[in-house]
């Protein structure tokens, strides 16, 4: 049937299906956000119609949004819909590039997936402070200096809010994103004895931060085990404890953590993590990474010189055979590696970096974690990028 196009002036006119279609396609630009099968949506298209909210024709909307999948069909899929309504798609980092071409390969008609890394604003993530030292080539004093300031900061809002008091001279571990099941917030908690014996022993501290979907049954179970070490941990005769969930997260709280925290973890089922931001704030701030080489942090990690990667450059279970195991015993296997080299660098690395002999080598880090980010995870390059590599490529009418 016809559909409404624009015409000289602006002016609507009507259009055959396809080349209302082809007519679109040359003013879309889509980004496919995340490998998560929550984040990639179906809605049954006798759902559709009886809502009244298929404007199509049935065989009109499968063109579309049919995902060519046995299991999908009689489903209208919105990723499908955007790569083939678009002349160009783009995921959000070089790694989820390579996963989204995978995962959405069976799709005819979609358009090509590049990859554009996201960025952050650093006028609002970055202490200004910091970014002068660096633009006018300070000293790693300074930088040391300044993130005191910021810890001590960051530990007054906590005690403010929680009513728990952090030391403020041992080493502080942050997390803190989405309670999601992917994410792993807890995977550091999972040997009891190794991390019972290191928090208090006054080795590391640990600060959670973060919300579950209202409807996300396990993500709020992630935040219940977190708060039940909280409580098995603190003192109430001193008021310390070297865990704590901080409550009611929102971006003042963000911005606090990214800069007042020594460490910034994050440890998600490799290559689940679309991209993540939170890192690269905690990186303008000289808070230096811990993580997964997942998401955005391939692009960014030197090993030992401007943060740390945790396990290698595959997936955990690339290398294993897991013919015959179920998904949660691949997951189990998984977690276990994980865990094991997360507990590596953190007893080889970290450790013995952040103590007093290893002090001017942590500030170099810090220098060298700053350098890194300063242009190359800014909104400011990732605005440039879609211009250059996205809307310019916007087909000539």
């Amino acid at each position: 049937g016809k559909r409404g196009g624009r015409g000289e002036g602006g002016k609507a006119v009507p259009m055959e299906f396809e080349q209302a279609w082809e007519t679109a396609k040359k003013e879309i630009a889509f980004t496919t956000h995340t490998p998560v099968a929550a984040g990639n949506e179906y809605h049954s298209l006798d759902a559709l119609e009886s809502a009244g909210a298929l404007i199509l024709s049935r065989k009109e909307a499968e063109a579309i949004g049919g995902s060519g999948e046995k299991e999908k069909t009689k489903m209208f899929g919105m990723t499908e819909a955007g790569l083939r309504l678009s002349f160009i798609s783009n995921a959000v980092a070089a790694l989820h590039g390579e996963t989204a071409r995978g995962m959405w390969k069976h799709v005819k008609g979609a358009s090509e997936i590049l990859s554009v890394t996201n960025g952050v604003h650093r006028g609002s993530w970055q202490d200004a402070r910091m970014a002068a030292v660096i633009e006018s080539g300070g000293g790693t004093e300074k930088l040391w200096s300044f993130h005191r300031e910021n810890k001590e900061e960051l530990l007054k809002e906590i005690a403010q809010r929680t009513g728990i008091n952090l030391d403020p001279d041992v080493l502080l571990i942050g997390f803190a994103r989405r309670s999601v099941t992917y994410k792993r917030s807890t995977l550091i908690l999972q040997d009891e004895e190794w991390i019972e014996s290191r928090l208090r022993g006054k080795k590391l501290q640990l600060v959670f931060a973060g919300k579950a979907h209202p409807q996300d049954e396990k993500g709020k179970e992630l935040v219940s085990e977190i708060l039940k070490w909280q409580e098995k941990l603190f003192d109430p005769t001193t008021g310390q404890g070297p865990l704590v969930f901080v409550p009611n997260y929102d971006m003042r709280l963000g911005k606090l953590l990214t800069r007042g925290c020594d460490v910034w973890l994050n440890n998600p089922k490799r290559p689940m993590e679309a991209c993540g931001t939170s890192g690269m704030k905690a990186a303008l701030n000289g808070v230096l990474n811990l993580s997964i080489l997942d998401g955005w942090w391939p692009e960014g990690c030197i090993h030992g010189e401007n943060g740390w990667r945790i396990g290698e450059e595959t997936c955990s279970s690339e290398d294993d055979d897991v013919s015959g195991l179920t998904g949660e015993e691949v997951d189990s296997r998984r977690n276990a590696r994980d865990l094991q080299s997360l507990q590596k660098v953190i007893d080889s690395d970290v450790l013995c970096c952040f103590g007093e002999e290893g002090r001017e080598k942590w500030r170099e880090m810090m220098k060298k974690s700053i350098q890194m980010a300063q242009h190359r995870f800014s909104s400011d390059r990732m605005m440039t990028e879609y211009f250059e590599q996205i809307y310019k490529r916007k087909p000539v009418h």
